[in-house]
């Protein structure tokens, strides 16, 4: 039994949207928030989970004009914040005039609806405003299909009580005929068949990638991806390597739908890098399962350069949130045997002092191998950074040393082009060369020179 609210009031409002005059625009956001050990957020601070909630809503435009935590001693089943914080937004929302607040934190429908009630304004929760920001990025069709087919999924489960009045009229015969189908369940099959549609269409998109992942693999050229923490810098690391010219702005989640480019290597080489969607705290399941298929491209890539803020106050926390999702795609799975490197990027924004410590660290500690300090924004590092990558692709092929006559400058240029050259002496009429060629690659070789 819901406490606080009486249950024939509750449904009475729910017959109805709610109707208010305040823009919808002007917003507050309340982060509930629990410290100690087993609190909800207590791995992160109370004010910078508040400033990251608070730079979500402003994602998408909003005027955030009342943005505080939320103390919650324990969970209350019909409000998930207590009676009294309730009452205090509740008066703070009257006074400034708020059309909607934003809970950062998942609420359940009953919760939805209680704070509604008692705040006479439109509530969603983290979950919520996620879809929102993801709606208003897509730009692509197939990102606009995975966005929708998320939004689906999230409003199924909240159709529950909302539509009880439209029921149709009774069927059947005589006076023992049941009720005919409600609008709830017209509702629910409708959503049902339209998400059956885009799982669909969604399909076509995997087995077009399949395809261009096959053409990729076929011409040798391996793949790059960056992910990491919404706001990280990936989209201006990206720039930087490939010339592009993806939307990279102070915001988060400013880059929705995927790209990739081919970029030249240090050593000459060509690969694939692939920019991705950011990850944050609590990403929704309905988010990670609708973005799958873009998110293969991660699964696939044969290496994997997680882009941190390292000047962030929760850097540590949003590591292991973008390495969960990374467990939860299997891109991180034990004795995969793809090589993961960070990049700790906007070293330009931290104290010389703690530059100078993380500096020293990845040049001499253990960490010196897969972290790799860098700005995105000045370029510093950046060339260290690819000298690594370089390395890592270069190093899945085993080394040998070959013969070429040096009148076959086909064959030469041919291992330049597919195989990593470490070294090369001439000697009379003969190039010995060692060169580095992956498993497909040297099989193509020997039957090249066999064929000769």
């Amino acid at each position: 039994m819901i406490d606080e609210f009486d249950e024939d009031e509750q449904e009475k409002r729910s017959r109805k949207p709610l109707e208010t005059a305040r823009p919808a625009t002007v917003a507050a956001v309340v982060c509930p928030y629990t410290a100690g050990p087993r609190g909800r957020g207590s791995d992160r601070d109370s004010q910078a989970k508040l400033e990251e909630a608070v730079g979500l809503a402003r994602a998408i435009d909003l005027d955030v004009r009342l943005a505080q935590v939320a103390p919650l001693r324990q969970v209350t089943p019909a409000t998930l914040i207590g009676k009294g914080v309730v009452a205090r937004i509740a008066a703070a929302v009257e006074e400034m005039g708020i059309g909607l607040v934003v809970v950062d934190d998942k609420l359940t429908p009953v919760q939805q609806r209680n704070l509604e009630k008692a705040w006479q304004t439109k509530v969603i929760d983290r979950t919520g405003l996620i879809l929102e920001i993801f709606g208003a990025r897509a730009r692509t069709h197939e990102g606009r299909l995975q966005v929708e087919l998320a939004a689906l999924d999230y409003q199924r489960g909240r159709l529950v009580r909302s539509w009880t009045h439209l029921e149709r009229q009774r069927g059947g015969f005589g006076f023992l005929g049941g009720p005919g189908e409600s609008q709830i369940e017209i509702d629910r099959r409708l959503i049902g068949e339209r998400i059956v549609r885009i799982k669909r269409d969604l399909e076509a998109v995997r087995k077009t990638r399949e395809i261009n992942r096959a053409g990729r693999k076929k011409a040798r050229l391996p793949t790059v991806a960056l992910v990491g923490y919404t706001n990280a810098g990936k989209s201006t690391l990206f720039n930087r390597l490939s010339g592009a010219d993806v939307m990279a702005k102070d915001l988060l989640f400013a880059t929705l739908d995927p790209t990739m480019r081919s970029i030249k290597l240090p050593n000459g080489k060509g690969c694939v890098i692939s920019d991705t969607v950011g990850f944050v705290s609590d990403l929704p399941t309905h988010l990670v399962a609708a973005f799958r298929a873009t998110l293969e491209e991660v699964i696939e890539a044969d290496l994997i350069v997680h882009v941190r803020d390292i000047s962030h106050p929760d850097t540590e926390q949003q590591r292991a949130d973008v390495e969960d999702v990374l467990r939860e795609l299997g891109a991180l799975e034990e004795g995969a045997g793809r090589p993961f490197i960070e990049a700790l990027n906007k070293i330009d924004a931290l104290p010389a002092d703690l530059r100078q410590v993380l500096e020293t660290r990845t040049a001499t500690g253990a960490e010196r191998a897969r972290q790799y300090p860098v700005s995105a924004l000045t370029g510093e590092g950046v060339d260290h950074l690819m000298n690594a990558v370089a390395d890592l692709l270069g190093a899945a092929g085993e080394a040998r040393e070959v013969s070429v006559p040096l009148s076959d400058g086909a064959t030469i240029a041919w291992l330049y082009r597919h195989g990593e050259v470490r070294s090369r002496r001439d000697e009379g009429e003969t190039a010995w060369l060692t060169v580095a060629l992956d498993e497909a690659t040297a099989a193509q070789f020997e039957r090249r020179q066999q064929a000769r």
